[in-house]
Order: C-alpha cells, then structure tokens, then sequence
C-alpha cells in the first residue's frame, strides 16, 4: 500500500492506495506550527478509526508546496511509518515524472500542479491526443495546460476566492466578512448576497474567460488539439455546475498523480 501526501497552503490530505485504488483520504488544515509528532497522532488515530494498519504502508510520497513543513513531514513519516518519504522535485524528478516542463524556470513550478498535470493528461488526455487544462480551486487558483506530448507547458495563477474574500473584507470598511458560496441568485438583493454574487460568479466569469483564452492559444501552437478541461479543489464541483467549459471534476486529482510518479519512481529503481 502507499501512502501519499499534499501538503498545501490551506489543507494537508492524505490518501491510502491499495495498489490503483484509492481507498481512504482524510483532509487536516495546515498548521505550520503543528510539531511531526502532533500530526503523527493525528494521523495513527485516522488510520486506527479506519481499520489500516500502518505496518502495511510500502512507500511513502509527498509533494509539498509549505517549505516549513516539508521536513516536518518527513520527520514525522520516518517516525511514525518507519519508512523515508519520496519527495517530488519538478526540477530535478524530470525524468522519473516523465512530464518534460517548458517553463522557463522549471524550479518554479509547484509540485502538486506538475502533478496534476500528469494525473489530468493520463486520464484525459494521453488517449485521445488532446490537450489539457487544470484549474485547481486551491488557496490560489491555478490553471495548468498541458500539451498533446504530455509536456507541462505553464499556465495562469490568480488569487482564490477566499482570499478574494478576505480582501474585500478588510480594505472595505462598510463591507462584512462573508463565507463564500452560491448564492439565491445574481441580483443580490442584501450587502451579504451582493458580496456573495459578486465573489461566486466572479469567478465562475473569471473560469470561463481565462479557459477561453487558454484554448484558442493551446489550438493554435503547432499540433494543438482541442483542449479538455479538468478541475480539482475546495470549490471545483460547485462551480462545475455553473459553466459547461469544465468536462470534468476529480476532487483526490494530486492524490491520484502522486501514485502515477510513485509507480514510474519504482520502475526507475528497479532498472
């Protein structure tokens, strides 16, 4: 069994795969100031309450995008797992991914989009030869377009809506703090549904604008394709259900790409 890890800004999510399935996932909010041992415990009493025995975790990989808990992490695997935990590097796992990146500096892509963009472009793209655009509903959020050669090509990084929220909550001195949600309808007809409507269709708008765009240049560059667009995160099935340009939602997306470059990492080993 692996165990794999996402370590990110707003939620630490753990997923359990018995070989291609994905059988238990649990979501923590990230604390930087949790200790490996704090998350240990958490952790064993997850696995304890779900009937998994620790003992059968063959391999550990995690993709981290919080500096200061990537060794907390690691410490806390080796502790309370016993093993060593993989840690994908976009800048130097090139090879063991087997996604080339065209970003310029390829030490500037996030671990968990490269490895959605492997995940999305396996079960989406590869197939049919198309294309693939992500856009991950994360603390930021990122769209990632991924070429008919599986190559990570770049992609577009914009505030997520709760920080959005959050914005307009303290630069705006008459305006309350407001969960973010769909609301009754467009027209809000309060401060807190206007703020509402605003924040949620927004983005909705935002999506569609920028999917736009990202497709007429994804089929424009030499072998193009039309684009399939694949979303993951907190609010992906919510707005889904707002706009026809996302085809398809996979919440566990990162989980299931950590288990993609696990089983390539383990082909590598052994030749």
């Amino acid at each position: 069994m692996l165990l794999t890890v996402d370590v990110g800004n707003t939620n630490l999510v753990f997923g359990v795969f018995n070989g291609e399935s994905l059988i238990q996932s649990w979501r923590l909010a990230t604390l930087r100031e949790r200790t490996a041992d704090e998350i240990g415990i958490l952790l064993s009493d997850l696995f304890q309450a779900r009937g998994l025995d620790k003992a059968e975790i063959d391999g550990v990989i995690m993709a981290s995008v919080v500096p200061s808990l990537t060794g907390t992490m690691s410490e806390m695997i080796r502790r309370y797992f016993d093993r060593q935990t993989k840690i994908v590097n976009p800048a130097e796992d090139a090879a063991l991914t087997g996604m080339p990146i065209r970003y310029d500096r390829p030490s500037e892509v996030g671990a968990d989009r490269l490895v959605n963009g492997i995940a999305a472009y396996e079960r989406f793209g590869r197939a049919d030869g198309r294309p693939v655009i992500i856009v991950d509903f994360g603390t930021a959020t990122t769209f990632d377009c991924i070429s008919t050669r599986g190559e990570y090509l770049g992609g577009v990084i914009c505030p997520g809506v709760d920080i959005s929220a959050d914005a307009l909550f303290e630069r705006a001195a008459q305006l309350p703090r407001v969960d973010v949600c769909k609301p009754k309808r467009v027209i809000g007809r309060t401060t807190v549904e206007s703020m509402q409507s605003g924040l949620f269709y927004g983005y909705v708008a935002m999506v569609e604008g920028i999917e736009a765009r990202l497709r007429d240049e994804l089929e424009a560059t030499p072998g193009g394709g039309t684009p399939i667009c694949v979303a993951t995160g907190g609010m992906a099935a919510v707005v889904a259900e707002q706009t026809s340009v996302i085809e398809a939602v996979v919440p566990e997306l990162t989980l299931y790409g950590l288990r993609i470059v696990w089983e390539r990492f383990l082909s590598k080993m052994s030749t």
